[in-house]
Protein backbone atom coordinates (compact mmCIF):
# COMPACT_ATOMS: atom_id res chain seq x y z
CA UNK A 1 0.00 0.00 0.00
CA UNK A 2 1.34 3.42 -0.97
CA UNK A 3 1.85 6.08 1.73
CA UNK A 4 -0.96 8.15 0.22
CA UNK A 5 -3.46 5.32 0.32
CA UNK A 6 -2.34 4.33 3.82
CA UNK A 7 -3.08 7.84 5.14
CA UNK A 8 -6.42 7.90 3.28
CA UNK A 9 -7.41 4.49 4.72
CA UNK A 10 -6.38 5.43 8.25
CA UNK A 11 -8.48 8.59 8.12
CA UNK A 12 -11.43 6.66 6.75
CA UNK A 13 -11.22 4.09 9.57
CA UNK A 14 -11.26 6.96 12.07
CA UNK A 15 -14.28 8.51 10.37
CA UNK A 16 -16.28 5.29 10.07
CA UNK A 17 -18.13 5.63 13.44
CA UNK A 18 -19.21 9.15 12.48
CA UNK A 19 -20.30 7.97 9.03
CA UNK A 20 -22.48 5.29 10.63
CA UNK A 21 -23.86 7.83 13.11
CA UNK A 22 -24.78 10.09 10.20
CA UNK A 23 -26.67 7.21 8.61
CA UNK A 24 -28.67 6.73 11.79
CA UNK A 25 -29.43 10.46 12.02
CA UNK A 26 -30.63 10.52 8.42
CA UNK A 27 -32.81 7.50 9.17
CA UNK A 28 -34.96 9.69 11.43
CA UNK A 29 -36.46 11.12 8.24
CA UNK A 30 -36.05 8.01 6.09
CA UNK A 31 -35.91 4.65 7.86
CA UNK A 32 -34.31 3.03 4.79
CA UNK A 33 -30.96 4.54 5.82
CA UNK A 34 -30.71 2.25 8.85
CA UNK A 35 -31.68 -0.88 6.96
CA UNK A 36 -29.16 -3.19 5.26
CA UNK A 37 -26.21 -1.42 6.90
CA UNK A 38 -24.27 -4.69 6.75
CA UNK A 39 -24.11 -4.33 2.96
CA UNK A 40 -22.30 -1.02 3.38
CA UNK A 41 -19.78 -2.97 5.48
CA UNK A 42 -19.15 -5.44 2.68
CA UNK A 43 -21.39 -8.22 3.99
CA UNK A 44 -23.65 -9.37 1.18
CA UNK A 45 -25.88 -12.40 0.86
CA UNK A 46 -24.28 -15.50 -0.55
CA UNK A 47 -26.77 -15.75 -3.42
CA UNK A 48 -25.15 -12.67 -4.98
CA UNK A 49 -22.08 -14.79 -5.62
CA UNK A 50 -22.45 -16.12 -9.17
CA UNK A 51 -20.01 -17.49 -11.71
CA UNK A 52 -20.15 -14.49 -14.04
CA UNK A 53 -20.95 -11.08 -12.60
CA UNK A 54 -20.75 -7.64 -14.17
CA UNK A 55 -20.73 -5.05 -11.41
CA UNK A 56 -22.16 -1.61 -12.23
CA UNK A 57 -22.20 1.20 -9.69
CA UNK A 58 -24.71 4.07 -10.01
CA UNK A 59 -24.71 6.34 -6.98
CA UNK A 60 -28.34 7.42 -6.80
CA UNK A 61 -31.52 8.12 -8.74
CA UNK A 62 -30.08 10.38 -11.43
CA UNK A 63 -27.22 8.07 -12.31
CA UNK A 64 -29.52 5.02 -12.32
CA UNK A 65 -32.01 6.63 -14.69
CA UNK A 66 -29.21 7.89 -16.93
CA UNK A 67 -27.65 4.43 -17.02
CA UNK A 68 -30.92 2.68 -17.93
CA UNK A 69 -30.19 2.42 -21.69
CA UNK A 70 -26.71 1.06 -20.95
CA UNK A 71 -28.06 -1.43 -18.40
CA UNK A 72 -30.68 -2.65 -20.87
CA UNK A 73 -27.92 -3.14 -23.46
CA UNK A 74 -25.82 -5.14 -20.96
CA UNK A 75 -28.78 -7.37 -20.13
CA UNK A 76 -29.33 -7.95 -23.84
CA UNK A 77 -25.68 -8.45 -24.85
CA UNK A 78 -24.60 -10.64 -21.91
CA UNK A 79 -27.50 -12.93 -20.95
CA UNK A 80 -24.99 -15.47 -19.61
CA UNK A 81 -23.81 -12.95 -17.01
CA UNK A 82 -25.55 -11.68 -13.89
CA UNK A 83 -25.64 -7.89 -13.53
CA UNK A 84 -25.06 -6.50 -10.03
CA UNK A 85 -26.02 -2.85 -9.50
CA UNK A 86 -24.86 -1.06 -6.38
CA UNK A 87 -26.30 2.20 -5.01
CA UNK A 88 -25.33 4.61 -2.26
CA UNK A 89 -28.76 6.01 -1.35
CA UNK A 90 -32.14 4.42 -0.51
CA UNK A 91 -33.75 6.39 -3.34
CA UNK A 92 -31.19 4.95 -5.76
CA UNK A 93 -31.91 1.47 -4.44
CA UNK A 94 -35.67 2.00 -4.89
CA UNK A 95 -35.12 3.19 -8.45
CA UNK A 96 -33.09 0.08 -9.33
CA UNK A 97 -35.94 -2.08 -8.05
CA UNK A 98 -38.56 -0.02 -9.92
CA UNK A 99 -36.74 -0.07 -13.26
CA UNK A 100 -35.25 -3.57 -13.28
CA UNK A 101 -36.84 -5.60 -10.44
CA UNK A 102 -35.55 -9.18 -10.48
CA UNK A 103 -33.67 -8.84 -13.76
CA UNK A 104 -30.63 -7.58 -11.85
CA UNK A 105 -28.96 -8.17 -8.50
CA UNK A 106 -28.74 -5.23 -6.12
CA UNK A 107 -27.02 -4.19 -2.88
CA UNK A 108 -25.53 -1.09 -1.31
CA UNK A 109 -22.04 0.08 -2.24
CA UNK A 110 -19.47 -0.87 0.45
CA UNK A 111 -17.43 1.78 2.21
CA UNK A 112 -13.98 2.18 0.69
CA UNK A 113 -11.96 0.49 3.45
CA UNK A 114 -9.43 -2.25 2.57
CA UNK A 115 -11.04 -4.91 4.77
CA UNK A 116 -14.61 -4.12 3.63
CA UNK A 117 -13.73 -3.89 -0.05
CA UNK A 118 -11.70 -7.09 0.19
CA UNK A 119 -14.60 -8.93 1.81
CA UNK A 120 -17.08 -7.67 -0.80
CA UNK A 121 -14.96 -8.59 -3.82
CA UNK A 122 -14.15 -12.02 -2.37
CA UNK A 123 -17.88 -12.78 -2.24
CA UNK A 124 -18.98 -11.15 -5.52
CA UNK A 125 -15.94 -12.01 -7.69
CA UNK A 126 -16.92 -9.59 -10.50
CA UNK A 127 -15.44 -10.04 -13.96
CA UNK A 128 -15.79 -6.32 -14.68
CA UNK A 129 -16.47 -3.15 -12.70
CA UNK A 130 -18.33 -0.30 -14.40
CA UNK A 131 -18.57 3.06 -12.63
CA UNK A 132 -21.23 5.37 -14.05
CA UNK A 133 -20.03 8.98 -14.14
CA UNK A 134 -17.13 9.63 -11.73
CA UNK A 135 -16.48 7.92 -8.41
CA UNK A 136 -12.80 7.71 -7.46
CA UNK A 137 -12.27 5.14 -4.68
CA UNK A 138 -8.59 4.35 -3.96
CA UNK A 139 -9.01 1.05 -2.10
CA UNK A 140 -11.68 -0.28 -4.45
CA UNK A 141 -9.60 0.45 -7.53
CA UNK A 142 -6.40 -0.94 -6.04
CA UNK A 143 -8.13 -4.15 -4.95
CA UNK A 144 -9.72 -4.66 -8.37
CA UNK A 145 -6.36 -4.12 -10.06
CA UNK A 146 -4.78 -6.68 -7.71
CA UNK A 147 -7.49 -9.19 -8.68
CA UNK A 148 -7.14 -8.35 -12.43
CA UNK A 149 -10.68 -6.98 -12.57
CA UNK A 150 -10.95 -4.34 -15.33
CA UNK A 151 -12.35 -0.97 -14.21
CA UNK A 152 -14.30 1.18 -16.66
CA UNK A 153 -15.36 4.75 -15.89
CA UNK A 154 -18.26 5.31 -18.28
CA UNK A 155 -19.95 8.64 -18.96
CA UNK A 156 -17.07 10.06 -16.94
CA UNK A 157 -17.32 13.71 -16.05
CA UNK A 158 -15.47 16.29 -13.98
CA UNK A 159 -16.50 19.84 -13.20
CA UNK A 160 -14.01 22.64 -12.78
CA UNK A 161 -14.78 22.71 -9.06
CA UNK A 162 -14.33 18.96 -8.50
CA UNK A 163 -11.08 19.01 -10.51
CA UNK A 164 -9.68 21.74 -8.28
CA UNK A 165 -10.60 19.68 -5.22
CA UNK A 166 -8.98 16.51 -6.61
CA UNK A 167 -5.82 18.45 -7.51
CA UNK A 168 -5.26 19.05 -3.79
CA UNK A 169 -4.66 15.30 -3.44
CA UNK A 170 -3.33 14.73 -6.94
CA UNK A 171 -0.78 12.08 -5.91
CA UNK A 172 -3.52 9.83 -4.49
CA UNK A 173 -5.95 10.53 -7.36
CA UNK A 174 -3.29 9.95 -10.03
CA UNK A 175 -2.31 6.66 -8.42
CA UNK A 176 -5.97 5.60 -8.25
CA UNK A 177 -6.70 6.50 -11.87
CA UNK A 178 -3.68 4.45 -12.98
CA UNK A 179 -5.66 1.30 -12.10
CA UNK A 180 -8.48 2.18 -14.53
CA UNK A 181 -8.60 0.40 -17.88
CA UNK A 182 -10.89 2.88 -19.66
CA UNK A 183 -12.15 6.39 -18.95
CA UNK A 184 -14.96 7.10 -21.43
CA UNK A 185 -15.55 10.84 -21.15
CA UNK A 186 -18.55 12.89 -22.21
CA UNK A 187 -16.69 15.86 -23.65
CA UNK A 188 -13.31 17.32 -24.56
CA UNK A 189 -13.49 19.44 -21.41
CA UNK A 190 -13.83 16.28 -19.30
CA UNK A 191 -10.87 14.78 -21.12
CA UNK A 192 -8.69 17.79 -20.27
CA UNK A 193 -9.68 17.64 -16.62
CA UNK A 194 -8.79 13.94 -16.37
CA UNK A 195 -5.42 14.55 -18.03
CA UNK A 196 -4.70 17.28 -15.46
CA UNK A 197 -5.30 14.66 -12.73
CA UNK A 198 -2.80 12.24 -14.24
CA UNK A 199 -4.88 10.08 -16.59
CA UNK A 200 -2.99 8.92 -19.68
CA UNK A 201 -4.08 9.45 -23.28
CA UNK A 202 -4.40 5.69 -23.86
CA UNK A 203 -6.97 5.41 -21.06
CA UNK A 204 -9.25 8.11 -22.47
CA UNK A 205 -12.00 7.76 -25.09
CA UNK A 206 -14.52 10.42 -26.08
CA UNK A 207 -17.85 8.60 -26.32
CA UNK A 208 -20.44 11.29 -25.60
CA UNK A 209 -23.13 11.43 -22.96
CA UNK A 210 -25.42 8.45 -22.32
CA UNK A 211 -28.04 10.83 -20.94
CA UNK A 212 -28.97 11.61 -24.54
CA UNK A 213 -29.86 7.93 -25.08
CA UNK A 214 -33.00 8.14 -22.98
CA UNK A 215 -35.40 5.25 -23.49
CA UNK A 216 -39.07 6.15 -23.10
CA UNK A 217 -41.88 3.70 -22.49
CA UNK A 218 -44.42 3.86 -25.31
CA UNK A 219 -47.22 4.42 -22.81
CA UNK A 220 -45.71 7.46 -21.08
CA UNK A 221 -47.28 10.07 -23.38
CA UNK A 222 -50.67 8.37 -23.09
CA UNK A 223 -50.39 8.37 -19.30
CA UNK A 224 -49.45 12.05 -19.33
CA UNK A 225 -52.48 12.85 -21.45
CA UNK A 226 -54.68 10.92 -19.02
CA UNK A 227 -53.44 13.13 -16.18
CA UNK A 228 -54.20 16.26 -18.20
CA UNK A 229 -57.72 14.98 -18.74
CA UNK A 230 -58.20 14.76 -14.98
CA UNK A 231 -57.31 18.36 -14.17
CA UNK A 232 -58.45 19.91 -17.47
CA UNK A 233 -56.90 19.28 -20.86
CA UNK A 234 -56.56 22.98 -21.80
CA UNK A 235 -54.86 24.11 -18.58
CA UNK A 236 -51.24 25.29 -18.87
CA UNK A 237 -48.99 23.11 -16.72
CA UNK A 238 -45.65 24.09 -15.13
CA UNK A 239 -43.53 21.37 -13.49
CA UNK A 240 -40.90 22.40 -10.95
CA UNK A 241 -38.67 19.31 -10.84
CA UNK A 242 -36.07 18.17 -8.30
CA UNK A 243 -36.34 21.19 -6.03
CA UNK A 244 -33.98 21.76 -3.12
CA UNK A 245 -34.04 23.68 0.15
CA UNK A 246 -34.31 27.40 -0.60
CA UNK A 247 -36.01 26.98 -3.98
CA UNK A 248 -39.62 26.10 -3.13
CA UNK A 249 -40.37 29.50 -1.57
CA UNK A 250 -39.01 31.35 -4.62
CA UNK A 251 -40.97 29.16 -7.02
CA UNK A 252 -44.16 29.61 -5.03
CA UNK A 253 -43.68 33.40 -5.19
CA UNK A 254 -43.26 33.17 -8.98
CA UNK A 255 -46.40 31.06 -9.21
CA UNK A 256 -48.38 33.68 -7.26
CA UNK A 257 -47.42 36.31 -9.84
CA UNK A 258 -48.10 34.05 -12.81
CA UNK A 259 -51.51 33.09 -11.45
CA UNK A 260 -52.69 36.67 -11.88
CA UNK A 261 -51.95 36.51 -15.61
CA UNK A 262 -52.78 32.84 -16.20
CA UNK A 263 -55.62 32.00 -13.76
CA UNK A 264 -55.87 28.34 -14.80
CA UNK A 265 -52.11 27.65 -14.46
CA UNK A 266 -51.31 24.42 -12.63
CA UNK A 267 -48.02 23.99 -10.75
CA UNK A 268 -46.60 20.52 -10.08
CA UNK A 269 -43.76 20.73 -7.58
CA UNK A 270 -41.53 17.67 -7.10
CA UNK A 271 -38.91 17.84 -4.31
CA UNK A 272 -35.63 16.06 -5.09
CA UNK A 273 -35.46 14.13 -1.81
CA UNK A 274 -38.34 12.19 -0.19
CA UNK A 275 -37.40 13.39 3.29
CA UNK A 276 -38.48 16.88 2.20
CA UNK A 277 -41.98 15.90 1.10
CA UNK A 278 -43.58 16.80 4.43
CA UNK A 279 -41.68 20.09 4.72
CA UNK A 280 -42.77 21.22 1.27
CA UNK A 281 -46.34 20.17 2.01
CA UNK A 282 -46.34 22.42 5.09
CA UNK A 283 -45.06 25.31 2.98
CA UNK A 284 -47.75 24.80 0.34
CA UNK A 285 -50.58 24.59 2.86
CA UNK A 286 -49.71 28.11 4.06
CA UNK A 287 -50.52 29.42 0.57
CA UNK A 288 -54.04 30.45 -0.53
CA UNK A 289 -54.14 27.72 -3.17
CA UNK A 290 -55.92 24.39 -3.48
CA UNK A 291 -53.38 21.57 -2.98
CA UNK A 292 -53.42 17.87 -3.88
CA UNK A 293 -50.78 15.23 -3.17
CA UNK A 294 -49.85 12.46 -5.52
CA UNK A 295 -49.57 10.08 -2.57
CA UNK A 296 -53.29 10.44 -1.86
CA UNK A 297 -53.91 8.36 -5.01
CA UNK A 298 -57.04 10.34 -5.92
CA UNK A 299 -58.03 11.81 -9.29
CA UNK A 300 -56.82 15.37 -9.71
CA UNK A 301 -59.51 18.06 -9.73
CA UNK A 302 -60.15 20.95 -12.11
CA UNK A 303 -59.87 23.49 -9.30
CA UNK A 304 -56.54 22.19 -7.97
CA UNK A 305 -53.85 24.88 -8.18
CA UNK A 306 -50.78 22.97 -7.00
CA UNK A 307 -49.91 19.26 -7.04
CA UNK A 308 -47.19 17.98 -4.71
CA UNK A 309 -45.38 15.17 -6.52
CA UNK A 310 -44.55 13.22 -3.37
CA UNK A 311 -43.79 9.95 -5.17
CA UNK A 312 -40.67 8.28 -6.52
CA UNK A 313 -39.85 7.40 -10.10
CA UNK A 314 -42.60 9.43 -11.78
CA UNK A 315 -40.62 12.37 -13.12
CA UNK A 316 -41.08 11.28 -16.73
CA UNK A 317 -44.83 11.08 -16.16
CA UNK A 318 -44.93 14.66 -14.85
CA UNK A 319 -42.91 15.86 -17.84
CA UNK A 320 -45.26 14.02 -20.19
CA UNK A 321 -48.13 16.05 -18.74
CA UNK A 322 -46.30 19.40 -18.71
CA UNK A 323 -45.97 22.45 -20.96
CA UNK A 324 -42.89 23.90 -19.20
CA UNK A 325 -40.30 22.46 -16.82
CA UNK A 326 -38.11 24.23 -14.30
CA UNK A 327 -35.14 22.06 -13.26
CA UNK A 328 -34.21 22.47 -9.61
CA UNK A 329 -30.87 22.53 -7.86
CA UNK A 330 -30.12 25.60 -9.97
CA UNK A 331 -31.43 28.49 -7.86
CA UNK A 332 -29.10 27.26 -5.11
CA UNK A 333 -25.49 26.15 -5.49
CA UNK A 334 -26.26 22.46 -6.08
CA UNK A 335 -25.25 22.54 -9.73
CA UNK A 336 -28.56 21.60 -11.34
CA UNK A 337 -30.03 18.31 -12.49
CA UNK A 338 -30.49 16.52 -15.79
CA UNK A 339 -32.68 18.55 -18.18
CA UNK A 340 -32.73 15.93 -20.93
CA UNK A 341 -35.64 13.89 -19.57
CA UNK A 342 -37.90 16.90 -20.14
CA UNK A 343 -36.29 17.53 -23.54
CA UNK A 344 -36.91 13.92 -24.60
CA UNK A 345 -40.62 14.51 -23.97
CA UNK A 346 -40.68 17.74 -25.97
CA UNK A 347 -40.91 20.07 -22.97
CA UNK A 348 -38.99 23.40 -22.90
CA UNK A 349 -36.65 23.75 -19.92
CA UNK A 350 -35.91 26.71 -17.66
CA UNK A 351 -33.05 26.65 -15.16
CA UNK A 352 -31.49 28.94 -12.60
CA UNK A 353 -27.89 30.03 -13.02
CA UNK A 354 -26.17 27.26 -11.02
CA UNK A 355 -25.75 24.55 -13.65
CA UNK A 356 -22.09 23.60 -13.21
CA UNK A 357 -22.93 19.88 -13.13
CA UNK A 358 -24.33 20.17 -16.66
CA UNK A 359 -22.09 22.72 -18.34
CA UNK A 360 -21.75 20.42 -21.35
CA UNK A 361 -25.51 20.00 -21.85
CA UNK A 362 -27.08 23.42 -21.37
CA UNK A 363 -25.12 25.40 -24.04
CA UNK A 364 -26.36 23.27 -26.99
CA UNK A 365 -29.87 23.16 -25.48
CA UNK A 366 -29.92 26.95 -25.19
CA UNK A 367 -28.49 27.37 -28.69
CA UNK A 368 -31.35 25.23 -30.01
CA UNK A 369 -33.79 27.50 -28.12
CA UNK A 370 -35.34 24.65 -26.18
CA UNK A 371 -33.79 25.61 -22.82
CA UNK A 372 -33.05 28.88 -21.05
CA UNK A 373 -30.73 29.63 -18.12
CA UNK A 374 -32.03 32.62 -16.18
CA UNK A 375 -30.10 34.43 -13.46
CA UNK A 376 -32.95 35.61 -11.23
CA UNK A 377 -36.47 34.54 -10.19
CA UNK A 378 -37.85 37.60 -12.02
CA UNK A 379 -36.14 36.44 -15.24
CA UNK A 380 -37.57 32.95 -14.73
CA UNK A 381 -41.05 34.45 -14.38
CA UNK A 382 -40.61 36.48 -17.58
CA UNK A 383 -39.42 33.41 -19.49
CA UNK A 384 -42.43 31.38 -18.34
CA UNK A 385 -44.74 34.21 -19.44
CA UNK A 386 -43.18 34.18 -22.92
CA UNK A 387 -43.45 30.40 -23.22
CA UNK A 388 -47.03 30.30 -21.99
CA UNK A 389 -47.95 33.12 -24.36
CA UNK A 390 -46.46 31.17 -27.26
CA UNK A 391 -48.41 28.14 -26.09
CA UNK A 392 -51.63 30.13 -26.39
CA UNK A 393 -50.64 31.39 -29.85
CA UNK A 394 -49.92 27.99 -31.38
CA UNK A 395 -53.15 26.52 -30.00
CA UNK A 396 -55.21 28.96 -32.10
CA UNK A 397 -56.36 27.25 -35.28
CA UNK A 398 -56.20 30.45 -37.34
CA UNK A 399 -52.42 30.80 -36.99
CA UNK A 400 -50.55 30.00 -40.26
CA UNK A 401 -48.62 26.74 -40.38
CA UNK A 402 -45.30 28.57 -40.85
CA UNK A 403 -45.78 30.43 -37.58
CA UNK A 404 -46.77 27.25 -35.76
CA UNK A 405 -43.55 25.61 -36.94
CA UNK A 406 -41.59 28.60 -35.67
CA UNK A 407 -42.89 27.92 -32.16
CA UNK A 408 -42.95 24.13 -32.36
CA UNK A 409 -40.58 23.43 -29.50
CA UNK A 410 -41.62 19.79 -29.35
CA UNK A 411 -40.22 19.13 -32.81
CA UNK A 412 -37.05 21.04 -31.96
CA UNK A 413 -36.61 18.82 -28.90
CA UNK A 414 -37.09 15.66 -30.94
CA UNK A 415 -34.57 16.80 -33.53
CA UNK A 416 -32.05 17.73 -30.84
CA UNK A 417 -32.26 14.33 -29.12
CA UNK A 418 -31.92 12.43 -32.40
CA UNK A 419 -28.83 14.46 -33.27
CA UNK A 420 -27.00 13.68 -30.00
CA UNK A 421 -27.82 10.00 -29.45
CA UNK A 422 -25.29 7.18 -29.88
CA UNK A 423 -23.15 7.08 -26.73
CA UNK A 424 -24.52 3.69 -25.64
CA UNK A 425 -23.50 2.11 -28.95
CA UNK A 426 -19.95 3.44 -28.53
CA UNK A 427 -19.76 2.26 -24.91
CA UNK A 428 -21.06 -1.18 -25.87
CA UNK A 429 -18.16 -1.60 -28.30
CA UNK A 430 -15.70 -0.62 -25.58
CA UNK A 431 -17.19 -3.01 -23.01
CA UNK A 432 -16.83 -5.95 -25.41
CA UNK A 433 -13.07 -5.53 -25.28
CA UNK A 434 -13.06 -6.46 -21.59
CA UNK A 435 -15.54 -9.37 -21.50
Amino acid sequence: MSPYRFIYSALLYLLLPFVLLRLLLKSRHNKEYRLRIKERLGKVDGDISREKIIWLHAVSVGETIAAKPLIERLLKDYPQHSLLITSTTPTGSAMVNKLFAKRVLHCYFPYDLPSLIGRFIAIVKPQLLIIVETEIWPNLYANCAKQNIPILLLNARLSKKSTRQYLRIKSLVSETLSYVSLIAVRSEEDRRYFVSLGASAKQLELTGNIKFDISLEKTILTQGQQLRTQWGIERPVWVAASTHVGEDEALLAIFQQLKQRFPTLLLIIVPRHPERFNLVEKLLTTSPYSIQKRSDNKPFLHNTDIILGDSMGEMLLWYAAADIAFIGGSLVKTGGHNPLEATALGVPVISGRFIFNFNDIYPPLCKAKIAWVEKTPDAIEERIIKLLTNRVVINQESIPTSLIEKYDIKEKCNKFMRLHKGAVDKLSLQIKKYL
